[in-house]
């Protein structure tokens, strides 16, 4: 069971809603008041693999069992979701821990590449003891006849914003969610984490089996290398998000054949690799 941490004034935090009630002095018009508010729950999650300690998450406790098959897949601990044995996500002081059981071809090739990877909401390469290990490159993605429109995603983020039950809440968390080519959102997760929320779709996708080749990956955040390698990783042949994408992710994308797109909002979006896949209905015209 998720921790409910005790606060100050006495408040407790249900885990498994992914939030908590405070109590607050609020502010505004120049008064002052007594109000409660909700705030995005943030617990450390330490992933084990067969019993070897092997890095640290500050995560939302919820779906952790999509976290840890979605952490497992994108950073290569397992090459398939049938390499994971078993995940047993049990309470520890001061946080969680999933335990999760691997084949030992799997553990094998982890015990040769170990590091200790303190992790963060905001960084996804703390700890990485050699370059190798940051400069991955996946299998590029093998959809070519994936095709969609500007509509199709303005269409999916609208959805997507509109299903952000934690963000309303809190707004405090990023969310990932899955669309097929006609932009119907058909899964989303929510962390305090962009690359968390990324893992648990990735993970949610891989526990249902579902065929992620012809769909696109919507983040609420800007579209860094490894939100790229976590996407390319997974089989998904496009990564569309709100905010901009970095140098890095730009050349990762381009060699993995991954569809990137920036700034997606409203009438607005830019296709940075791969444009083949996006049908605008008209021939682009030549940048100035």
């Amino acid at each position: 069971m998720p921790l409910a941490p005790r606060f100050p004034d006495g408040d407790t935090a249900p885990g498994a809603a992914g939030y908590c009630a405070v109590s607050t002095l609020a502010w505004q018009e120049g008064q002052a008041r007594a109000a409660s508010d909700y705030v995005a729950d943030e617990v450390p999650l330490a992933l084990e693999y067969n019993g070897i300690s092997h890095a640290v998450m500050l995560v939302t406790p919820t779906d952790l069992e999509d976290m840890a098959v979605g952490f497992s897949l994108t950073e290569g601990i397992v090459s398939d979701i049938s390499d994971i044995r078993g995940i047993e996500i049990v309470a520890t002081d001061p946080g969680l821990t999933a335990r999760i059981a691997v084949s030992g071809e799997c553990f094998l090739r982890l015990k040769t590449r170990r590091r200790s990877l303190a992790g963060r909401t905001g960084c996804g390469l703390c700890g990485a003891q050699s370059l190798q290990q940051v400069y991955r490159l996946p299998t590029p993605v093998n959809n070519t006849r994936l095709r969609f429109s500007p509509a199709a995603l303005q269409r999916a983020f609208g959805a997507l914003h509109a299903g952000q039950t934690l963000m309303h809440k809190t707004g405090a968390t990023h969310a990932a969610a899955w669309a097929d080519a006609s932009g119907r959102i058909k899964l989303t997760r929510e962390d305090v984490g962009r690359h968390n929320a990324l893992d648990k779709l990735i993970g949610a996708l891989a526990r249902r089996g579902a065929p992620t080749g012809g769909g696109l990956a919507l983040v609420t955040s800007r579209a860094s290398y490894e939100m790229v390698l976590k996407t390319a990783a997974a089989g998904i042949g496009c990564l569309a998000a709100v905010s901009a994408p970095t140098a890095l992710a730009v050349r990762l994308a381009q060699a993995t054949r991954l569809t990137l797109l920036g700034f997606v909002r409203g009438q607005r979006l830019v296709v940075y690799t791969h444009a083949q896949r996006l049908d605008t209905g008209c021939a682009p015209s030549a940048p100035a």
